[in-house]
């Protein structure tokens, strides 16, 4: 079913995508966009409770971790909740798997302690950015669409490249003609910025 404005999927997947319209970029942004999320959700759960609220104690490999209702959970929550409203089937998965970052990180942070989480979290992000920097750069040859629209991008990336996988490797769709429809905004978007990027050449 279609949504218009701030869930409308459509016009989120059709700006995400063309800037990722390189198989090569894709793969890139497929590897590295969910450990960029992951780890930035294991440095905010650092951070403390809202209004002391109650902790989850979770028992994992024989090991009891907290689960602190802080703004790693808040980041989780929104996220997961809007991917849902975006597309029930895609962003349910996409949610599920934002909770399993959250989860998982929350044993990380028990186990590595802030002063040696941080330092894994500030490699996974430098090498994940680079990698997309470089897909970009090298491949996609346009600039990360983060430089058009940051809070799109930040905000869409984890549920695009899960639709992506999804599209390449079951066929899915939200809704019949979706793709149909996404690939013709893509391919005008993608010509529009061809005869900009031809028209300040010349």
């Amino acid at each position: 079913m279609r949504s218009h404005g701030l869930f409308d999927l459509e016009k989120h997947f059709a700006f995400y995508g063309a800037y990722h319209s390189n198989k090569v970029n894709i793969l890139i942004h497929m590897l590295f966009v969910w450990p960029i999320f992951c780890t930035a959700i294991l440095f905010l759960n650092f951070t403390p409770s809202f209004f002391n609220l109650p902790m989850i104690h979770l028992s994992l490999f024989g090991i009891d971790f907290p689960l602190i209702m802080n703004f790693g959970f808040l980041v989780t929550l929104i996220y997961s909740l809007f991917y849902i409203f975006l597309d029930v089937k895609a962003g349910s998965l996409a949610a599920f798997l934002c909770v399993l970052c959250w989860v998982f990180s929350s044993l990380l942070a028990q186990l590595l302690g802030f002063s040696l989480a941080w330092k894994v979290v500030l490699v996974v992000q430098l090498v994940c950015w680079t990698g997309q920097f470089i897909g970009h750069g090298v491949f996609e040859k346009r600039a990360p669409a983060l430089l058009d629209n940051l809070l799109q991008a930040f905000l869409l990336a984890p549920f695009f490249v899960l639709l992506e996988a999804l599209q390449n490797c079951t066929g899915y769709e939200p809704y019949p003609g979706f793709h149909h429809t996404v690939k013709s905004k893509i391919e005008a978007d993608i010509d529009e910025w061809k005869n900009k990027k031809q028209n300040l050449l010349s």
